[in-house]
């Protein structure tokens, strides 16, 4: 079982580059530790910035830096990151084009019994809706791992969304099929398209296993590039499918769902279900009670599927 959160490896990749490239530079408010940005601190503090607790300063100053050719990387929970600094987000990084890299680290439920001040299950509708904003959930470390070095080429704004906890690998360390801004296809299959990104993408893969043994074919697809989405993907997977299931650590409302929605409507009309967060204060638990309680998890995704497929 993997130990490393996706977090961790985005300062692991920081710091391998920090060394030869001074013009990173990683930012937190006071969040070092929960962002496991510690290590890069101790070992490059000149290229380490402490905001305290003020995300909007945060983001400003990341903007600024942006400007005289720094790289930052500012890292703060996705719940105050999405939120408080949102203004900051809109016209410092993406209407200004500056070269912003957001890490929303413990997105979604990820800090459990904190409950609804501390979740993040609107950030993807929110950043998405920034012109100039991209949105990225790595669905592993490998994953992780490939999605900041890419970063690292760019000079365009973006916004990465990361649990909290290590999660299940969905890759192998030496066969990672990224592409960037494309869809990674898992599995394809002619019964059903499932949608799935972030933490969702391994859960939605084991559903399409458990599919499978049932005589269901699936298709799987690990959307971590929410924005920009991944179209032509979409439409390939719904044209060939029955139905269209998308899976989210979200509200139902603006996130993957939404957008994979629109585009199945306008180019290839299929029944698309989203499963996703209540539009309510979610149950109090580690994320695994409350994946399994809402049903999202390998077996949930799996029974709506045929409930889906068993009702066209």
């Amino acid at each position: 079982m993997n130990k490393t959160a996706n977090r961790q490896v985005i300062c692991n990749v920081l710091m391998e580059h920090a060394k030869e490239d001074k013009d990173i530079v990683v930012l937190c408010s006071d969040s070092r530790g929960s962002a496991s940005m510690t290590s890069f601190a101790d070992a490059y503090p000149e290229q380490f910035v402490e905001t305290g607790i003020a995300e909007q300063n945060l983001v400003s100053i990341s903007a600024g830096l942006a400007k005289v050719g720094k790289k930052p990387f500012a890292a703060s929970p996705a719940c105050f990151l999405s939120t408080r600094s949102y203004e900051q987000a809109k016209i410092d990084c993406a209407y200004s084009n500056t070269n912003v890299k957001l890490i929303g680290i413990s997105g979604g439920i990820s800090y459990g019994a904190l409950g609804m001040s501390h979740h993040s299950a609107q950030d993807i509708a929110a950043m998405a809706a920034i012109p100039n904003m991209r949105v990225y959930l790595p669905s592993d470390r490998f994953q992780t791992r490939c999605l900041t070095e890419a970063l690292l080429r760019d000079e365009k704004p973006a916004y990465i969304r990361v649990g909290r906890n290590a999660v299940e690998d969905v890759y192998e360390e030496n066969h990672v099929p990224f592409e960037m801004d494309h869809a990674t296809v898992l599995m394809e299959g002619s019964d059903v398209a499932i949608i799935a990104c972030g933490e969702m993408v391994k859960p939605a893969y084991e559903a399409a296993k458990l599919l499978k043994e049932k005589g269901i074919l699936a298709t799987v697809l690990d959307m971590y590039c929410v924005k920009p989405l991944d179209k032509d993907a979409v439409i390939k997977a719904a044209s060939q499918a029955k139905a269209v299931i998308t899976v989210e650590e979200h509200s139902p409302y603006g996130g993957l769902g939404a957008m994979v929605s629109q585009v199945v409507g306008a180019e290839c009309p299929k029944k698309t279900v989203n499963l996703a967060l209540p539009d309510a204060p979610v149950i109090t638990g580690t994320s695994r009670e409350v994946f399994d309680y809402y049903g999202l998890n390998a077996e949930g995704i799996a029974k709506k599927a045929e409930e889906v497929l068993g009702n066209l």
